[in-house]
């Protein structure tokens, strides 16, 4: 039997950030994807690969049929495979374990959309792998599903105004789910808590009129990646920021590659109180491919490295330490792990490189030099906007002419619970 990826493309449903060719539990234990099989690689079966043990290995989980290309896998936490496939309008969800030469199947039920819906995906994998949930967006609201783990099968969890996408957990619990949400031709981040029966607030607006996107989130140091048009209108940029924070969001210079996609998809994590230095790898898109970018905070270059032989691009994971694990797949080697070290922090003197100092290329940023952010007059829904009781007032203190700059994330509903 042999294996080869899938091609990504970009996903409408998920924002239009590009797909990766597998999926990774929270924890990091387990991944699954779609595989291919035969002589022409024409015939689809699940895989899932093992990631903690000494050595990476995969086990195929073929079932009676093959499946269909765009069936969706997820891995578990206890190593079975969440498999999602669409018949006759209907979304039906499996979990799949190997049992000897052979291939379980539990069925779990089936989720019914509405005609006007645009379809149902899965969300990321939940932290402790033992739920799983899936997003229906239509043209007035977004329904919420939770398709593993619960009593009787796929259950509605919330239904959010608006149209969302993109999907990403604030927290290790899996209580706290940030989403995108389209309104009125704006689309703003807002947190979905689901131990208040999917109480929707505001996140994130950079900008009353500005598409302001949560990419990822890292909830040990709350490290955040935004996607927003704020700073360039009509032209989304990468920008960061922590939660809890009384510093605004920044959208580095260096992340601004013309001619190319640029998606984090992996953060360094164990890193509580120095978001600065947590290392973000980056999928790079151009017009010759894939490759992979590491940057930091703290940094003021992005790192470029070729792509390892195989890569399921977009997929990967970064070690506490530092080490950026990518799953990688060739005829030779099936089932394989590139391991990178991080590039040392700037300025740190650690590692084989030499200091950078201040004002060179990649040395850390000068504090009378301050990176592109938001306009000023910004604004934040919700809890802790400029006059209430317990905001932070940020204009007051700027110098005129002040440089424009947004709300800080501390202001954000919800910042002091999704950083414990």
């Amino acid at each position: 039997m042999t294996a080869c990826a899938i091609e990504p493309s970009a996903d409408p449903g998920n924002g239009g950030v590009p797909s990766a060719g597998c999926s990774i539990t929270a924890e990091g234990a387990y991944a699954a994807r779609l595989a291919r099989s035969g002589e022409g690689g024409d015939s689809w079966y699940p895989e899932r690969w093992t990631l903690d043990g000494p050595e990476p290995y995969a086990v195929p989980l073929p079932g009676n049929q093959p499946e269909e290309p765009g069936t969706e896998v997820q891995p578990m936490g206890d190593g079975r495979v969440l498999v999602h496939r669409v018949a006759a309008g209907r979304h039906l969800f499996a979990l799949l374990y190997p049992t000897g030469p052979g291939t379980g199947e539990l069925p779990l039920g089936a989720v019914e959309c509405p005609a006007e819906a645009t379809g149902l995906r899965l969300l990321p994998p939940a932290p402790g792998g033992e739920r799983a949930y899936a997003l229906a967006a239509g043209p007035r609201s977004t329904v919420l599903w939770q398709v593993v783990g619960g009593a009787f099968g796929p259950e509605r969890v919330a239904e959010v105004p608006g149209r969302c996408s993109g999907g990403v957990w604030l927290d290790r619990t899996g209580r706290i789910l940030a989403l995108d949400r389209e309104t009125g031709g704006r689309t703003k981040a807002v947190v979905v808590d689901l131990e208040r029966g999917g109480e929707v607030s505001p996140l994130l607006q950079i900008a009353p009129d500005s598409d302001d996107r949560l990419l990822l989130a890292d909830p040990d140091s709350g490290l955040v990646l935004i996607r927003s048009d704020a700073p360039s209108p009509g032209r989304e940029r990468l920008g960061w920021g922590v939660l809890g924070s009384t510093l605004p969001v920044r959208f580095p210079e260096c992340l601004r590659l013309p001619d190319c996609v640029v998606t984090p998809f992996a953060v360094q994590p164990g890193q509580v109180l120095t978001p600065e230095r947590c290392a973000v790898a980056l999928r790079v898109d151009g017009a010759f491919g894939s490759w992979v970018g590491v940057w930091r905070p703290a940094d003021r270059q992005v790192r470029h490295l070729p792509a390892p032989e195989g890569w399921l691009t977009g997929a990967g994971l970064w070690t506490p330490e530092g080490e950026l694990r990518l799953p990688c797949s060739t005829p030779r080697s099936p089932c394989g792990v590139a391991r990178l070290a991080a590039p040392d922090v700037p300025g740190t003197g650690t590692g084989g490189e030499r200091p950078e100092e201040p004002g060179e290329p990649g040395g850390p940023a000068d504090p009378e030099e301050p990176e592109d952010s938001a306009p000023e007059d910004s604004t934040s829904g919700g809890p802790g906007e400029p006059g209430e009781p317990g905001a932070t007032d940020t204009s007051a203190a700027a110098p005129a002419p002040a440089r424009p700059r947004p709300v800080p994330l501390q202001q954000a509903p919800l910042a002091r619970l999704v950083t414990k």
